[in-house]
């Protein structure tokens, strides 16, 4: 919130045919917050928002929010990786009822690290961290599919000429083992998008390809054990 200090804040809306209302705001950190990514955990029925804490030397940093009526409450804010952490992605896995996040990790050569979160009452706990690319992981993305029960991870590979590149990732645990990588733009992709799609059973990855004038692009991607195919 640029009007109140850049304080990370949330408000709750409530929709109603084809218009939107909302709560009060209410500050979840009381700092300069950056990055800001957000899920909900339906097994625990929370959110969790994980995001950038600049008033704590950019330590990544996650909280769990519950919403009552249209107002949202917080418990207390958990570091999850003592280091920069940007470029970040959150998402929920309804199997195995975890959050995990995905960043790029300033305090390991900006490795793409991912890391697997456990929702408790109003708090959460997190395992080990784990690299999924043992290089400069910008523009992290990332989705759950429920078909494979899986989660996808898309990001633009500095070590591989800012190639488009995606992983599947399985959650065990608190833990989570990463299949192959796969390349689905032999070219810079930036602004990555993933989503997935139930009817379908795929995952769309939306980019902006910059070996063709940036155009936003998209590809399809068919999770099958642990790689992941796609389409032109």
């Amino acid at each position: 919130d640029g009007g109140n200090s850049n304080y990370g804040t949330a408000l709750v809306g409530t929709v109603s045919g084809t218009t939107i209302s909302f709560g009060s705001e209410v500050v979840f950190a009381s700092s300069i917050t950056l990055a800001i990514e957000t899920t909900f955990d339906s097994a625990s029925n929370k959110v969790v928002i994980s995001y950038t804490n600049q008033s704590n030397s950019d330590y990544g940093t996650a909280i769990v929010g519950t919403v009552s009526g249209t107002s949202i409450s917080f418990g207390t804010a958990v570091v999850f990786e003592s280091a920069q952490a940007f470029m970040k992605t959150i998402t929920f896995d309804s199997t195995a009822n975890k959050v995990v996040i995905s960043y790029r990790d300033l305090g390991n050569s900006s490795y793409g690290t991912a890391i697997v979160g456990t929702v408790s009452s109003t708090s959460i706990s997190f395992g080990t961290p784990v690299v999924y690319n043992s290089a400069r992981s910008d523009s992290n993305s990332s989705t759950f599919d429920s078909n494979s029960n899986k989660v996808v991870i898309a990001y633009r590979d500095d070590g591989n000429s800012d190639y488009g590149t995606a992983i599947v990732g399985t959650v065990s645990g608190t833990g989570i083992s990463f299949g192959s990588e796969v390349v689905f733009e032999s070219n810079g992709s930036d602004s990555l998008r993933t989503v997935f799609d139930a009817s379908n059973n795929t995952v769309v990855i939306a980019y902006m390809d910059g070996g063709d004038g940036d155009k936003g692009k998209a590809v399809i991607g068919t999770v099958s054990g642990t790689s992941i195919s796609f389409n032109t």
